[in-house]
């Protein structure tokens, strides 16, 4: 999540090869995603393309290149730290502000026309593909697909290796389901959309599906496969050495493996091989939204030009959101129990982090952002079940904190102050969840608006854990019970107020999450969803607050039944006191006094009995979670 360093990188000399290559293909402009081939936020470093081109190494944005000019596309969370890390061969597109198009915009409003625009096939989606033709033909400008990515030219031998990381089981006392039982429950929905076959492209949604890890990608316990599942068969494509023995037989003989470089020349044969006619109304293979543009040619080429025939294309695919990604969603009851005893152990953690860290800074040690990141992580590993972080911690001092996905450099970070807020957010992966925390703290002694920003902030982290809303309700509908506070004295926030939480897998998972993105609004929070829970306030220079817990979504227990449709609301997991120095106790309401110290309780009450050997983190529990 958050992106190591600020430092800058000179990328003239990357910029003039890649000219010359674009010349030499003959596009004018080439266009440069943030995602990899399976459309994962986070990538391995042998796909870090846009972080390399650019500079700009955070997990969202998209570079524009033309032969004499070079844009970087990305939205709030990240325009501080643009700023500091891209060079002067850069303009820096804050997407989100007045007048500021998104990249697929600027390609058609913007540019000249006549233009011919490259991309790599293997890193759009499909449907943004469709999009931007349309958009360009007004304009006379083409999109032109080189499956060389011209990026990879220019950094050469440089570039990292693919990753080959062992694969290994994720036993079902964690995962709380067969693989089979998944398999058979997406036939069912193959059945339902009467269609022959489904592709699985995001890399999560692979491990979700056949109960297996890797960690292909930092943080990510993830690891590079696709899969098609069909009436009749399931194919795993991956390269199978990576499989450890106990993987091979837990798949047995229920999944064909096959190379991972042999998807497309699957996907090519696979419409024959299924009897399909390429008809309107025909049956057809479900394709992902988030899909490359390069799956969706495999399965139905697009015809040489549109005038080449008479007759309409074969059509053998439907683009569909991801069924994977839906039932992946819905956590079973085993899940759901492994969120909540893995926060408690974290929990734990967290408190040992930051009772040392008080008392390291009241005694005058110097601790830099860095450091205490390592404390903590040393703490985490100490933990049952603990394979790693969910990952880089953003360990934040002052200035730094207003940086939202700022992360410290081993190198070259701050000193954390006493007299400073601190942020840090951080998470691990455990076997049985996936965790995501983050506190604001102040050490010393706050100043009065940053106390009021605070409590505006808690004020709306409260509306969140509390909302009761009626089945079908969006993270769309409800983002606003989290800024109204501060609103109230002219504050906001630009970034989501929620993201989904994958168990064991990626801390960012879809489709559900809370925030102003539209596409949420498409859907419904559903019991058995997992959510962040994090407003925030930023005050640029100075400091960031942000108080982040990890809820589920579950049934609520209304007076009446309007409608008949049933009510959900949420039940929080992250168990780390919540600093009431910070809190301005007269801007609460009852019920939000009577929260803040319920859930002090539940923190003491569950966390305490792990810290029986830590006398000085015990104490700080005890302190931090005294009633107001």
């Amino acid at each position: 999540m958050g992106a190591q360093g600020t430092h800058r990188v000179n990328t003239t000399e990357r910029l003039a090869k890649l000219r010359e290559l674009m010349k030499r293909d003959g596009v004018d402009v080439w266009v440069v995603p943030s995602e990899d081939q399976h459309y994962s936020e986070y990538l391995a470093h042998c796909d870090e393309r846009r972080g390399f081109i650019s500079g700009f190494n955070g997990s969202a944005g998209c570079a524009v290149v033309t032969l004499d000019k070079a844009y970087l596309f990305t939205d709030g969370r990240y325009f501080l730290q643009a700023e500091k890390q891209l060079d002067d061969n850069w303009t820096l597109m804050k997407q989100g502000l007045p007048d500021v198009p998104t990249w697929q915009d600027f390609l058609h409003k913007n540019l000249d026309g006549s233009l011919k625009i490259g991309i790599d096939p293997t890193i759009i989606v499909a449907d943004d593909a469709a999009a931007l033709r349309k958009n360009l033909e007004p304009k006379q400008s083409e999109l032109v697909l080189l499956r060389n990515n011209l990026v990879d030219e220019v950094w050469g031998t440089d570039r990292p290796p693919k990753p080959h990381n062992p694969v290994f089981h994720l036993d079902e006392k964690y995962s709380g389901q067969s693989f089979t039982e998944k398999i058979e429950k997406v036939r069912e929905i193959l059945e339902k959309e009467k269609a022959k076959a489904v592709v699985v492209n995001m890399l999560d949604e692979v491990a979700w599906l056949f109960n297996l890890r890797g960690s292909d990608i930092d943080y990510n316990p993830v690891f590079f496969a696709y899969s098609v599942v069909t009436k009749d068969s399931t194919v795993l494509f991956i390269e199978s050495k990576k499989l450890d023995e106990a993987a091979r037989k837990y798949l047995g003989d229920a999944v064909q493996i096959r190379p991972y470089e042999d998807i497309f020349d699957y996907l090519k044969s696979l419409p024959g091989a299924l009897g399909l006619d390429g008809s309107k109304d025909g049956p057809k293979i479900l394709v992902p939204n988030k899909a490359s543009l390069a799956i969706v040619e495999s399965i139905s080429p697009s015809p040489p030009s549109a005038t080449s025939s008479s007759s309409p294309p074969l059509i053998y695919h439907k683009i569909v959101p991801s069924p994977v990604a839906d039932l992946k969603a819905i956590k079973n009851a085993t899940e759901l129990e492994g969120f909540r005893q893995s926060h408690i152990r974290d929990g734990a953690a967290l408190a040992r982090y930051f009772a040392w860290l008080e008392e390291a800074l009241n005694d005058g040690k110097e601790v830099n952002e860095w450091q205490g990141a390592e404390v903590l992580e040393n703490y985490r590993k100490e933990l049952a079940l603990f394979k790693g972080l969910s990952f880089t911690t953003i360990s934040s001092t002052g200035p730094n904190g207003a940086i939202i996905h700022y992360s410290p450099d081993p190198k070259d970070c701050a000193i954390i102050k006493k007299e400073q807020i601190y942020l840090c957010d951080s998470g691990a992966q455990f076997l049985d969840g996936t965790t995501d925390v983050t506190r604001t703290w102040h050490f010393g002694t706050p100043k009065p608006e940053e106390i009021r920003a605070f409590t505006r902030v808690l004020q709306g982290h409260i509306s969140i854990d509390t909302a009761i809303f009626p089945t079908g309700t969006t993270g769309f509908v409800i983002d606003s019970f989290a800024r109204r506070a501060l609103w109230q004295d002219g504050l906001d926030y630009r970034h989501g107020t929620g993201h989904g939480v994958g168990h064991f897998l990626n801390v960012h998972e879809g489709p559900q999450g809370i925030g102003v993105r539209i596409i949420l609004n498409n859907t419904p929070l559903k019991p058995g969803m997992t959510v962040s829970n994090e407003p925030g306030y930023y005050e640029d220079g100075q400091y960031g607050i942000r108080i982040e817990n990890i809820v589920l979504v579950k049934e609520a227990e209304t007076p009446n039944n309007f409608g008949q449709k049933g009510y959900l609301g949420f039940e929080h997991v992250t168990l780390c006191p919540i600093q009431t120095k910070l809190v301005d106790v007269s801007l609460l309401t009852e019920q939000e006094k009577k929260w803040t110290n319920d859930y002090h309780k539940e923190i003491w009450e569950k966390v305490s009995p792990l810290l029986k050997n830590d006398t000085r983190a015990l104490e700080w529990l005890k302190r931090e979670c005294e009633p107001i």
